[in-house]
């Protein structure tokens, strides 16, 4: 397995789809690329080569697998569409189903899920489909492109092993390409490491993440986050300060699946309180409920004393605020970021701030005003979007998944302006994240979420050094594995 490790922006992803042809419109690439031995010209036009690249060759598995799964087909027929484009006839509906499920099984997956839609399976269930596809395609070279960054330690821990373990069932080249370090320690054969698309260091795994050479390697082992900074963990609030925020017996179910039941929570004004959990575990139905975006079942939520109104019609508005896990599908792109802020402001109460206030309040050059989103880095948008939730100067401020999709470095950059931004501000702060190491950085509380009910609450870290449940203990001990790495080069 070789890995190429490196910020957004690196052209980590570039590379990957130079080899495959998939480059976005206007941009072109040079040089050559052999695949087990067949050689071509990264600058090809020809469909025909291309055609015996992408597939029979190689085939590009993405982070988001709704970007190469459909949501109209079931799990089983595109997996069979794959079959047949690489048979380039039908053998027969019989065989094509007896491959499908052996695909599915071969990323451990019941045969059931052939006749599921990829939207009723959890985030893992959903890798392990795309892998089948890809897998059907019986390529000598697979490139994963940050394939489980979304996911949290356990499923991201059984998702590379798998990967892992079928490269070595099909005797085929793995590339995996990724931001986190944790992630491949352990794994990866070799390792690349990109800055502004050079190489800037390669050699193997433990060369590499054990004795880093160049000051960029260096930079991202510091800033990774780790489940060991729980030794020095965010203090616990203390339990006689009140909360503002208080949920209570919240239940929420879509058609026959139950997505919450029965969940209570409450934080104070200056607390951080983590909510943590796998794929579908309810997280975001939770704080979506609070937030008045889901009318849930059952239940209630007060603030500052006064039971708010389920759903947002009759809230003040403001109140509660979100910060999104990719701030790019929530900024408007034809707006500047200035109309952006300008338009937050309006919806608040305070008229005196300004649109140079919100960009310093995250630390942003007011000169940015002028600029869209397509211009910023996403580190950048992040703290737009965070300016943006804080404009109406709200209560409690909730971050789904707010820098899991970032480089680990701009990562620790946000979680060091949330805290200052939680102590300076005294916010109260729901950070939804299925990354403990991120947990142990920024949250004086957690509750763990599994299947829809809270199985473990506490300060972080009684949780993370001392864990109850078998599935917070289960949590823990796959972020320990990336952390018991990290300690050892430091």
């Amino acid at each position: 397995m070789l890995a190429i490790i490196g910020e957004s922006g690196s052209g980590k992803s570039l590379t990957a789809r130079a080899i495959t042809g998939l480059l976005p419109r206007g941009v072109r690439a040079t040089g050559s690329a052999a695949i087990d031995g067949f050689d071509y010209d990264l600058s090809e036009q020809s469909a025909g080569v291309w055609r015996e690249v992408r597939g029979r060759r190689a085939v590009l598995l993405l982070q988001d697998p709704f970007t190469s799964l459909s949501p109209v087909l079931r799990c089983g027929e595109q997996i069979a569409l794959t079959i047949e484009a690489r048979t380039g006839r039908s053998p027969g509906r019989a065989a094509i189903q007896a491959e499908v499920e052996r695909r599915l099984a071969e990323v451990q997956l019941p045969a059931r899920v052939a006749k599921m839609y990829p939207t009723e399976l959890s985030g893992g269930m959903r890798q392990r489909v795309a892998i089948a596809a890809a897998l059907a395609a019986e390529p000598r070279l697979l490139i994963a492109d940050e394939p489980t960054t979304a996911l949290d330690a356990s499923t991201q821990g059984e998702v590379l092993d798998l990967l892992r373990s079928l490269q070595l069932a099909h005797r085929m080249s793995l590339i995996l390409i990724s931001h986190d370090l944790g992630v491949i320690e352990g794994r990866a054969d070799r390792v690349y490491v990109m800055r502004n698309g050079e190489v800037v260091e390669q050699g193997t795994s433990a060369e590499v993440l054990q004795n880093p050479q160049h000051e960029y390697t260096r930079a991202l082992i510091a800033a990774n986050p780790s489940i060991s900074d729980a030794a020095s963990a965010v203090p616990a609030v203390a339990a006689t300060t009140p909360p503002i925020l208080v949920a209570t017996g919240i239940s929420k179910s879509f058609g026959a699946t139950a997505a919450l039941s029965d969940a209570s929570l409450e934080v104070a004004a200056g607390e951080v309180l983590a909510i943590v959990g796998e794929s579908g575990s309810g997280k975001s139905t939770l704080a979506r409920s609070i937030a008045g975006l889901e009318v849930p079942d059952t239940g209630t939520v007060t603030l500052h004393g006064a039971q708010l109104p389920a759903g947002r019609r009759g809230r003040k508005p403001g109140q509660i605020q979100i910060v999104f896990q990719d701030p790019y599908s929530t900024l408007n792109p034809t707006f500047t970021i200035g109309q952006t802020l300008q338009e937050a402001l309006r919806a608040g109460s305070d008229r005196t701030r300004t649109v140079k206030d919100l960009l310093e309040l995250v630390e942003l050059d007011p000169a940015l005003a002028m600029r869209r989103p397509s211009q910023l880095s996403g580190g950048q948008r992040q703290r737009v979007s965070i300016a943006r939730a804080l404009a109406p100067n709200p209560d409690v401020l909730i971050c789904d998944e707010s820098v899991s999709a970032l480089d680990v470095s701009v990562q620790a950059q946000i979680l060091a302006l949330l805290a200052r931004l939680r102590d300076e501000l005294g916010l109260a702060m729901l950070f939804i994240t299925h990354d403990l190491g991120v947990v142990a950085r920024i949250a004086n509380n957690v509750v763990v979420l599994r299947n829809g009910e809270i199985v473990e609450r506490g300060a972080t870290e009684r949780v993370l050094r001392a864990p109850e449940h078998e599935y917070t203990r289960l949590l823990v001990a796959a972020a320990e594995h990336d952390s018991v790495h990290r300690e050892g080069r430091t």
